[in-house]
């Protein structure tokens, strides 16, 4: 993953580090500082599966439990 993301080491170790701890991750900041890219690479380096919910104002519960 240090060939995908320069200079966010921070950030791959707390998504390891929920990974490892079987645990949850939130991803949160301005646009533009690889949160989707960071996550996309670790799924991808892990062969894991990828999804992505783009958080709206008409989002309901339903829509994430199904």
């Amino acid at each position: 993953m240090g060939k995908v993301l320069v200079g966010q080491r921070y950030l791959v170790d707390r998504l390891l580090i929920g990974l490892l701890a079987d645990g949850h991750v939130l991803v949160e900041g301005v646009p533009g500082l690889a949160k989707t890219t960071a996550v996309k690479a670790l799924a991808s380096s892990l062969h894991l599966d990828f999804s992505r919910i783009q958080f709206t104002p008409d989002l309901l519960p339903a829509d994430l439990i199904g």
